[in-house]
């Protein structure tokens, strides 16, 4: 029987100093921005902590421990919530922690994906390094430990209502610093025992308040978010590059896109959109010039076979995404400040010696961005769902077959299909934008009176956000399809070019029918996976 080589912790250790060294290194010393969250979830960049960050923390958790000695503090030697009229024995303060994070261990439902849990990590990460939390110095560790191993915790979507923190989502977090609960680890999901064992790290050290100042915080909501609003921007370029491709398909005029009318609207982001649909169509041999066509006063025809001007989901491109470029630049803007907040309770104060008691945990904040950031996705699979219905009728574009059927009409369906599902999932969307920064809930005996439901609201921003990408893909799938029956040669501008020689490697042409899920999924991810040209 071949032996089995069992690695030792020293085996560990030598691999995981191995992948430290041959990664790069991002160091939490200051302010986190978005592209630091680029590239530690999506570039697999390593997490280091500068001193600074050490020090300020090990300087608060001291000062916390000598001030609470005879103050009553919540959640130090108070219960919880309403609770919190009792006082705790000094015995019994440190199992408090834990009773805190075990019993709030309640989460149900879809585990969130390991991208989000990676994000939320590093956002309550962040906030623990301000030196406002009291926390001791092992937690930083641990929190960093778990983003460099990629240990993932098991962490539901459903139970936080993002006012006294996201409570439920980062006490499952918590439960896994403890040594508990459950991980994804190498694509498993395993005991967070042996998960430790193998990879040789130890639990956390609860001293003082560890439980609440893990579960105390917009963390989840926010580091959701953030992975969220860098998901938005992918579909925003790709849906730009869509419409500037359906243009080159219709021969549209190009003074709809001219800087002289959209700088004549005074919105940055419509601005930004029509400058880089015209990048994009620089190179193309196909969009007209209005002043050749029908500026040059020899056409003396009364009906004009060919539109004037296109319907609006061709024209209105700039007007239309202009809002959604905005939003999603401000909501990025939020969240990159709640990030760098203190967003827990109490906060410690080093420098005014003093604990101050508020409500920073409340996600309102969060809550209304992520429900702006939702409306504007799902306007913008509308507008690709009007795009593709335009591809799809024939009588409305005049010249490409019904459903772009490249086989035989009658007997083959084109991209018939997969007009349903871009569709039925356009649809979702509309009803998933509802508001839910508005859907306060009372609980915790009244106590938490009005909250702000802000992790329900990143969840469903997620999963608008995936819906969205599917009917992108349906979307780009039926333009590839439509340039093939037209066959324009080398008059496409060299990005959409780029963009059809990459989904035909994908998707073949169809002129025949195929079980076209697998393309679908193939294209999401390719979307997902890779920048909009």
């Amino acid at each position: 029987m071949p032996r089995v080589k069992i690695k030792s912790k020293l085996d560990f250790l030598t691999e995981y100093c191995k992948k430290l060294t041959n990664s790069r290194m991002l160091k939490l010393k200051e302010k986190l921005e978005i592209k630091d969250f680029l590239s530690i979830i999506f570039n697999e960049e390593k997490l280091d902590i500068d001193d600074s960050v050490l020090n300020r923390v090990r300087d608060s958790y001291q000062f916390l421990e000598q001030f609470s000695e005879n103050k009553i503090i919540y959640g130090v030697n108070t219960g919880f919530g309403p609770m919190a009229q009792y006082k705790i024995d000094d015995r019994d303060r440190i199992e408090l922690q834990y009773n805190l994070i075990r019993s709030h261990s309640s989460g149900i439902g879809k585990p969130i994906e390991p991208a989000y849990v990676k994000a939320l990590m590093l956002a309550r990460l962040n906030t623990l390094s301000l030196g406002k939390s009291g926390v001791n110095t092992t937690v930083i560790n641990r929190l960093k430990d778990l983003i460099n191993y990629d240990i993932t915790p098991l962490i539901f979507e459903h139970g936080g209502v993002g006012a006294s923190g996201d409570l439920v989502q980062l006490a499952h977090l918590a439960l896994v610093l403890i040594g508990e609960g459950e991980v994804f680890y190498k694509g498993e999901r395993k005991n967070t025992a042996a998960v430790f064992k193998e990879v040789d790290i130890q639990p956390i050290e609860v001293k003082i308040r560890e439980g609440l100042a893990l579960m105390n915080g917009t963390s989840a909501m926010t580091g959701i978010g953030i992975v969220n609003v860098i998901n938005a921007q992918k579909l925003l370029d790709w849906s730009v590059c869509c419409s500037a491709a359906i243009n080159e398909i219709v021969e549209a005029y190009d003074d709809h896109l001219s800087e002289e009318l959209n700088n004549s609207k005074l919105h940055l982001g419509q601005q930004e959109i029509a400058r880089k649909m015209r990048n994009h169509l620089s190179d193309s041999k196909l969009t007209r010039d209005r002043t050749t066509h029908l500026y040059s006063g020899q056409n003396g025809d009364t009906y004009f076979k060919e539109k004037v001007q296109e319907y609006y989901s061709l024209r209105c491109v700039p007007q239309i995404l202009g809002p959604v470029y905005d939003t999603i630049k401000h909501v990025g803007r939020i969240l990159i400040e709640e990030l760098n907040s203190a967003n827990d309770n109490p906060i410690i104060d080093v420098e005014t010696e003093q604990v101050y008691h508020g409500g920073n945990f409340h996600g309102d904040y969060v809550s209304l961005e992520m429900d702006k950031l939702k409306l504007v996705v799902t306007k913008l699979s509308m507008l690709a769902e009007r795009q593709l219905n335009y591809l799809l009728n024939s009588k409305l574009n005049d010249i490409l077959p019904p459903f772009v059927n490249l086989g035989k009409l009658g007997f083959n369906f084109g991209m018939q299909g997969v007009q349903f599902t871009a569709v039925s999932t356009t649809a979702e969307n509309q009803m998933l934008s509802n508001s839910m920064y508005v859907h306060s809930i009372p609980n915790n005996n009244d106590n938490q009176d009005i909250v702000s439901m802000g992790t329900n609201a990143a969840n469903m921003t997620k999963t608008v956000i995936e819906n969205t990408y599917e009917v992108l893909a349906i979307e780009l799938m039926t333009i590839v399809q439509a340039l093939e029956y037209l066959d324009f040669g080398n008059k496409l501008s060299s990005r959409t070019q780029h963009l059809v020689d990459n989904i035909k490697n994908i998707v073949p042409s169809f002129t025949k029918d195929y079980v076209t899920y697998p393309f679908v999924q193939e294209v999401k991810d390719f979307l997902k996976n890779n920048e909009a040209y």
